[in-house]
């Protein structure tokens, strides 16, 4: 038996959990979605961090082909997929951060991402679904085992990039053509989605540029300097659309969420008269004032001025 048919037989013979709703399809959804992963060019260093791409594509794989009762809990097989094994070993392995250690299922996808690094195939897999070949015929096992009902569905919209996640994106990005599309935000899984689209795509359209200092700054190490930050706390209205947010460096974002610092209708800086600070200082936010702020270049990514207006209303410190 070679090796592509060595997990053929493994893909198509997964540990199951019996359930009221019969066995739980969570396993052949997350394989599914890390092969996935690897056609969109998303991981190719057998790295699969506990990120939005990975969550939000369970999510759409799951809603395309699930009609069963079971809850789509991305944590479970990421975690559950490691009891699967090929001559023995697991072919699936979690790499905790420094100090952590994963004994147990963890439920909480927030707290999954601050405990695991990422997940990892073993080598001899890995290499296997760099080759496009594979992938299909690996993908194909799984799809005509467990979902045979729902593998045209599936293959119809993953042609047309239609789905869940596809349409969040959307969401999130103020696009006119999701706007008026019911898209059920309901589980941990579905804010953890949102929210890591807004703190992509906030500094993606603000160039990595402070809005107010215009202050630019990238890191090679995937460090974030600049922040996405809310206008109207999430909190409040559990808004996360990119109309609802700002880039900002770290210390006008927290002036920001303390109202020290305000937009007024025209995108120019306002300042409270509430600071104590050296106004002479080159650094000082008094300098700010009336400078109008940077802009993304469409008008469907700008601030809305209704957030804006909130913000003045109820955050900014007036004298």
């Amino acid at each position: 038996m070679n090796l592509v048919d060595t997990y053929i037989r493994a893909f198509g013979k997964l540990k199951r959990g019996g359930t009221t709703y019969g066995p739980a399809p969570h396993k052949p959804v997350l394989l599914l979605t890390l092969i996935e992963l690897i056609d969109r060019d998303i991981v190719n260093d057998n790295r699969f961090e506990v990120n939005v791409d990975l969550v939000g594509l369970f999510q759409e794989n799951w809603r395309l082909l699930v009609y069963t009762s079971h809850h789509a809990d991305f944590t479970q097989p990421f975690y559950y997929l490691q009891s699967d094994k090929v001559n023995g070993q697991s072919f699936w392995e979690l790499h905790p951060y420094p100090g952590f250690q994963v004994n147990a299922h963890i439920k909480s996808v927030q707290t999954l991402s601050q405990t695991v690094a990422y997940g990892s195939f073993n080598a001899e897999l890995f290499q296997l679904l760099t080759l496009s070949t594979n992938r299909v015929v690996l993908r194909d096992t799984i799809l005509s085992t467990y979902f045979p009902d729902q593998q045209a569905n599936y293959y119809q919209h993953k042609e047309i990039n239609d789905g869940y996640y596809h349409d969040v994106q959307g969401l999130v990005l103020n696009d006119p053509d999701v706007r008026y599309k019911h898209i059920s935000i309901q589980t941990e899984e579905d804010v953890f989605v949102r929210s890591g689209l807004f703190k992509r795509y906030i500094p993606q359209l603000y160039q990595d540029t402070c809005a107010m200092t215009g202050m630019r700054m990238r890191s090679t190490f995937k460090y974030n300097f600049i922040d996405a930050c809310h206008i109207v706390p999430f909190a409040v209205t559990h808004d996360d659309k990119v109309t609802n947010g700002i880039a900002l460096c770290p210390n006008l974002h927290r002036a920001f969420d303390r109202g020290l610092v305000g937009i007024d209708e025209d995108y120019r800086i306002i300042v409270s008269g509430h600071i104590d600070e050296e106004e002479d200082h080159p650094y000082s936010l008094i300098t700010l004032a009336g400078k109008q702020i940077i802009l993304p270049s469409q008008e469907q990514y700008r601030p809305s001025q209704e957030n804006l207006a909130w913000h003045k209303e109820e955050v900014f410190k007036k004298t």
